[in-house]
């Protein structure tokens, strides 16, 4: 094994692994918050979803993709690269879909109140499951043709229009179907980051307008709790759009050349898997909530160990 492969096959691992487990540490989190308190947040309920999209799409893309770097190829047969590739699409477009609410539903929050935005701000909590529910369906219909598409590799050459991904293949067969492919996936997640991106513009605009008018107050009492959830999604919006743009650049690369290796596409996929691999970690850090519930696990484990060393002496 070569030094490239070798550093691929690293790269991969830790974000693959490090990736499961800062989503499933935030979700257990989120379990127990969920489990001691009498309701979530609408803004929690979507960090917590958006967490459950994205150990989705760690589990069905970034596992395969990192076993095929070291040599393990032949994985799955026609059925199952259908089931994984379909649940990768859904839940990578879910991804962006989920940060999208997640910056309207901010903004939304900590505008100011009038006559009918009142009314909206009041009906948040009881519109979070429908919109959920909505989306799920949306993007399972949006992503229906990529079973129809998807094979398991076989020993032929391949087409111009077909992308390897090594563990599986997606062959469109011809290229009309593959540039529209493309450009549908392309339409939908830049029309979901273009209205990211507004609503955090009006966040941003809005956090300076107060802390312009309450300076003072900002320094003495540090901040509210809804001007800390505007922080937090303003930076999971920027860490969207930065591995979004390098994720489509590529993609629009790919559908622009006649060839495409399986080196392009695997930048892509660890690019566009960044996100889900690094969310977790911002959302630790900068959540109080799911803070203190991984602290206090880890307080309740240390006297057990404490005892187990106890009983080994």
């Amino acid at each position: 094994m070569d030094l490239c492969v070798t550093i691929k096959g690293v790269s991969y691992l830790l974000q693959t692994g490090m990736g499961i487990l800062g989503n499933a540490v935030v979700l257990m989190a989120y379990a127990n918050i969920i489990y001691t308190e009498p309701k979530l947040l609408p803004v929690e309920m979507i960090l917590c979803h958006l967490t459950f999209v994205n150990l989705i799409l760690l589990l069905t893309r970034c596992i395969p993709q990192t076993m095929t770097v070291f040599g393990l190829t032949v994985l799955l047969n026609d059925s199952g690269c259908k089931v994984v590739l379909y649940a990768y699409r859904v839940s990578r477009a879910l991804s962006v879909c989920l940060t999208c609410m997640l910056s309207v539903f901010q903004a939304v929050t900590i505008a100011p109140a009038g006559p009918r935005l009142s009314r909206l701000k009041t009906a948040l909590p009881s519109l979070v499951l429908p919109i959920f529910a909505g989306l799920w369906l949306l993007n399972m219909l949006f992503c229906i043709a990529t079973p129809l598409f998807s094979t398991a590799p076989r020993n032929v050459t391949l087409s111009t229009v077909t992308l390897n991904l090594v563990f599986c293949h997606v062959d469109f067969r011809d290229n009309l179907s593959f540039v529209i492919n493309g450009v549908k996936v392309t339409v939908r997640d830049f029309a979901f980051v273009a209205l990211m991106v507004g609503s955090s513009g009006y966040i941003l605009l809005l956090l300076h307008r107060h802390s312009l008018l309450v300076r003072g107050m900002r320094r003495s009492h540090g901040g509210g709790a809804e001007t800390r959830a505007a922080k937090t999604v303003i930076t999971l919006v920027v860490l969207y759009v930065v591995f979004f743009g390098i994720d489509n650049a590529i993609w629009i690369y790919m559908l622009t050349v006649t060839k495409v290796s399986p080196e392009v596409a695997g930048m892509r996929l660890f690019f566009s898997s960044c996100y889900a691999f690094l969310s977790p970690y911002f959302i630790i850090s900068s959540n109080k909530k799911v803070k203190a519930k991984i602290a206090c696990a880890a307080v309740q484990d240390q006297p057990s160990m404490d005892n187990q060393e106890s009983n080994d002496k």
